[in-house]
């Protein structure tokens, strides 16, 4: 028996959030959005596959930059409205160019940047 994408819970646009960890370190590198495609899609060719809201079409992170995400582990939450993927990434998550997408914090009640450009 396998996975059954159906039993995901998307939201009224068909969509579901997916947040991007390096399976090595741990640190979150992005969140983006997947439909059941974009999942399946995902779990067959272990590359991570998301659905572009703004282009309407999908994806293959790196496909592109070469900054590839190859699928390492596959999760969902208890509420199933949730994805983890854990990833091994090539070169920069961030359309950015940083490691992160996350790269931006409040300290002291300023706004810091955590990380510089990679490239």
């Amino acid at each position: 028996m396998g996975f059954d994408a159906a039993t995901l819970k998307f939201n009224e646009a068909g969509l579901i959030p997916a947040i991007a960890q390096d399976a090595e370190s741990g640190d979150v590198l992005m969140m983006a959005w997947m439909n059941a495609e974009a999942v399946m899609r995902t779990l067959d060719s272990r590359r991570v596959t998301y659905w572009s809201r703004s282009r309407q079409a999908f994806w293959v992170k790196g496909e592109s930059s070469g900054h590839v995400q190859e699928l390492v582990e596959f999760r969902f939450d208890c509420d199933r409205d949730s994805l983890l993927v854990k990833v091994r990434q090539t070169g920069p998550a961030c359309h950015t160019n940083r490691r992160s997408c996350f790269y931006s914090a409040v300290k002291d009640g300023e706004e810091v940047e955590l990380m510089a450009p990679m490239i």
